[in-house]
């Protein structure tokens, strides 16, 4: 019996190939959609489950209140917190920190082997660990002890990729490296271990670790003890089993006012500090920043939402062309009844069939997913591996849910039809209820409201990555190279070297500062206008330059001046402010700033720099945030962290060249590194570019199955007015009003349906550029374009039908009556 069903259900199939593609393909394509964002998905909602003691570990962050200003949440605390917090509080079983190289963007790694030129290489996402780090976070040794790991001065944990790509085969263990960075000095590290990552995501996406314990910021962290000022550490708690995190937070006041409370008020603000879980890190922290930025869960909802919309879609096609269908097996029916065929086979054969197409569509979703995966990967920015066995949940709740799909596309064929009485049936009486005709275009606006919500949202999110592309940031941005300078011995080069590429027939000009625009800068200073107070300080955030840094990003000033060699008096006790910054703190006008003073008071001493110059505002933060404050100070050490060249226009390349040529004659064993600042500060957006491609790609879907049912709704009504057509042409109808007559029923579906989608796609569109401080406004030529894309793709969907259906010769059309 079994096989004869499916015999049956395979002929069925294969009679009606069209429609049994577009049901398979299109509700293939909406599980292959639902798929790959549930497996993005999954990954977002895994990150950091693996550490063996995740359950109990917390980071503790800080609220920074100010007076007149907003709170500000932030993951970082002081150096002494840690220790000075385990002591007063039992619950706290051990700590750790944590803490980027935040003045590197990449940090300098050399190797000298016994025999051989040195191996130089420049390293992302380095972090300097206390001992207790890998007592705290579970990572798999290759080589030496986690346990171990950190807890001599001068260790090193590298990644097995950096491993293998300095040591090749040889073992790492035991070899010496000098690491040469603009936040930890220039050291000698010894390897002490070799971790391979785990497949798991996590926060902390450090490739390398070095001890605390051996470089600069040891010596800084002696020499800071207070618990007010240097908010730089990541701090972890392991706390005690059975510890009560509420309890425990509600006893950090007393301890801030106890510890730090009359260093918080000679600096002028006020702090609390809270714990975040480990789990809880990457999607639900209080902070907008942290090791590694945090996720968005609006961006899982959005995404979350095409998944279903697409898989909706999909699902919608297959139900709506399975009910069209069943009307041309209404005579089958009457005459498997007439042969004493039972009701319940008839609802098993339908069924059947349904389910088969159903299970064929999970099998292509399944293929499609394997070989759609590494361009998913590479637009989502995540890596992904097709495992049966680790997503085995998710692939058996999809074929659960395919399965679910197939049964109610069936239900109705199999248990309306069935119910039918023969000789009514046989003798043409049998047409589609107004019920299932009502569903059928109620379904078919759904499909539009999603795909035209879409379309909107491509367009809005397209404009405003357009737009932060477009704005001027206030500096000149293009054609800018930035190269790092990460030794002391290129440090000490960079004047020499400065002075042999201003002889360069390509390059404009040349500066240096420890941050430029588009990246961290952790760097600020409580500043108030002379005859205020602390409690009135404005945060500035603060950058060390030479005096050629702001001519070549072309910051011009619009009062006072710029630094100049041609002033000996410029020291760092003179200061070039922004004009946010003298705003916010009082002074009446740019022009007034200049040969005035800002103070600092800082642990009992007043510093006092006088203004010279004030520039105009500029974006050296994207444009998610406001324009803050901004000041910049003279550099007259050799402190600079990065080298800017302005170059020419036109013959970048042979720039390239000549620029590497003058580097490697100045520093010989350390690589020739660049990078555009344009490029640096796009990647500000790269979660925006991605949920843009994302978008984009799942749009083209969604139309692609909606097209798809239209399609097949198109050719079932063309079926279905075969006689009516022959009969219009015979009476002299035009092919034209044919195609027309056609068309006009389903483009008013998809009109309604932009009508609806239009104030849907607008308030969740407003509620996404909401996170930008610099966004384009939501305008009417917007929804306009959506219309109009989608009434001419369902036009020219249906009248690939309609005008076969038109130009069909009516005599033959006419045969049968």
């Amino acid at each position: 019996m079994l096989k004869n069903y499916l015999t049956i259900a395979w002929r069925n199939l294969m009679k009606n190939k069209t429609f049994s593609f577009i049901n398979i393909f299109g509700l293939a394509i909406g599980l292959t959609c639902c798929l790959l964002i549930s497996l993005y998905l999954y990954n977002e909602l895994s990150y950091d489950v693996y550490h063996k003691h995740g359950d109990r570990v917390y980071q503790l962050g800080t609220t920074f209140i100010r007076e007149g200003q907003e709170d500000d949440n932030s993951a970082n605390t002081p150096g002494p917190m840690a220790a000075a917090m385990q002591m007063e509080f039992p619950e706290i079983e051990n700590t750790t920190r944590l803490i980027k190289t935040f003045a590197d963007d990449k940090t300098l790694l050399q190797y000298t082997p016994i025999k051989g030129d040195v191996r130089s290489f420049y390293e992302t996402q380095g972090y300097l660990a206390d001992s207790t780090f890998f007592q705290m976070f579970t990572y798999a040794f290759r080589e030496g002890s986690a346990a171990k790991a950190l807890v001599e001065p001068n260790s090193l944990v590298l990644s097995e990729e950096i491993a293998d790509k300095i040591f090749g085969k040889e073992p790492a263990l035991n070899k010496i490296i000098r690491i040469s960075s603009s936040t930890n000095g220039d050291y000698d590290f010894k390897v002490t271990g070799v971790f391979t990552p785990h497949k798991h995501p996590t926060h902390i996406d450090a490739r390398f670790f070095m001890s605390v314990k051996g470089g600069d910021v040891e010596q800084f962290i002696r020499n800071r003890t207070d618990l007010a000022s240097n908010n730089m550490f990541y701090t972890y708690f392991l706390l005690k089993p059975g510890s009560d995190v509420k309890k425990l937070e509600a006893k950090f006041p007393a301890f801030i006012d106890k510890y730090a409370g009359k260093d918080l008020k000679a600096m002028g603000f006020y702090k609390k500090q809270f714990l975040t879980s480990l789990r809880d890190i990457h999607l639900f922290s209080r902070t907008t920043s942290n090791v590694t930025p945090p996720g968005s869960v609006t961006y899982l909802y959005i995404l979350a939402s095409i998944a279903l919309f697409t898989l909706l879609i999909a699902c919608i096609n297959f139900m709506n062309l399975s009910t069209a269908r069943s009307s041309k097996r209404s005579a089958e029916v009457g005459v498997r009844k007439v042969l004493g065929a039972e009701r319940s086979s008839l609802i098993k054969q339908f069924l059947g069939e349904s389910l088969l197409m159903a299970f064929m569509s999970f099998l292509l979703a399944l293929f499609l997913v394997q070989l759609l995966l590494p361009l998913f990967s590479q637009v989502s920015g995540k890596t992904f591996s097709f495992s049966i066995q680790q997503f085995a949940l998710i692939f058996l709740s999809f074929f659960v849910l395919a399965m679910i799909t197939g049964f109610l596309a069936g239900s109705y064929p199999a248990f309306y039809l069935s119910s039918f009485k023969p000789v009514r049936v046989l003798k043409g009486r049998f047409t589609n209820s107004l019920a299932a005709i009502s569903l059928r275009k109620a379904l078919v606006i759904v499909q539009f409201v999603i795909s035209v919500v879409l379309i909107i949202a491509s367009v809005v999110i397209s404009n405003q990555m357009n737009y932060m592309r477009s704005k001027d940031l206030g500096f000149q941005k293009e054609q800018q190279i930035v190269i790092p300078m990460r030794s002391s011995a290129a440090k000490n080069s960079y004047v020499s070297l400065r002075n042999e590429l201003e002889k360069n027939s390509f390059i404009q000009s040349v500066g240096a500062s420890e941050y430029y625009p588009g990246i961290l800068n952790p760097r600020d200073m409580p500043l108030y206008k002379e005859g205020k107070t602390m409690n009135e300080a404005q945060r500035v955030y603060m950058n060390g330059v030479d005096d050629k840094f702001l001519p070549t990003l072309g910051i011009e000033p619009i009062a006072g001046r710029l630094f100049s060699n041609q002033f000996p008096a410029d020291t760092g006790y003179r200061m070039i402010l922004n004009n946010r910054a003298v705003s916010k703190m009082g002074f009446a006008s740019a022009q007034d700033a200049i040969g005035k003073n800002v103070v600092i008071d800082w642990q009992g001493t007043t510093y006092r720099f006088e203004v010279i110059g004030v520039v105009k505002d500029f974006h050296f933060q994207d444009l998610h945030v406001p324009i803050e404050p901004y000041g910049f100070q003279l550099n007259t050490g050799s402190g600079y962290n990065y080298l800017i060249a302005h170059a020419k226009a036109g013959q970048l390349d042979r720039t390239l060249k000549s620029i590497e040529t003058t580097w490697d004659r100045f520093n010989p064993n350390e690589p020739f590194e660049f990078s555009f600042l344009d490029d640096d500060f796009a990647k500000n957006y790269v979660a925006e570019n991605r949920l843009a491609s994302i978008v984009k790609y799942f749009t083209i879907i969604a139309i692609l199955i909606s097209c798809l049912g239209l399609f097949g709704l198109a050719t079932f009504s063309a079926e279905q007015r075969t006689k009516e057509i022959g009969i219009r042409k015979v009476l002299g109808a035009t092919s034209y009003s044919i195609v027309g007559l056609l068309s006009k029923d389903f483009l008013k579906l998809v009109t309604v349906a932009v009508l609806v989608a239009s104030p849907i796609a607008w308030y969740i569109m407003y509620k996404w550029l909401q996170d930008f401080e610099y966004r384009v406004s939501i305008g009417w030529w917007m929804f306009l374009v959506a219309a109009m894309v989608a009434l001419v793709i369902a036009f020219v969907t249906i009248s690939v039908q309609a005008v076969r259906a038109a130009n069909t010769n009516p005599v033959k059309n006419l045969r049968t009556e």
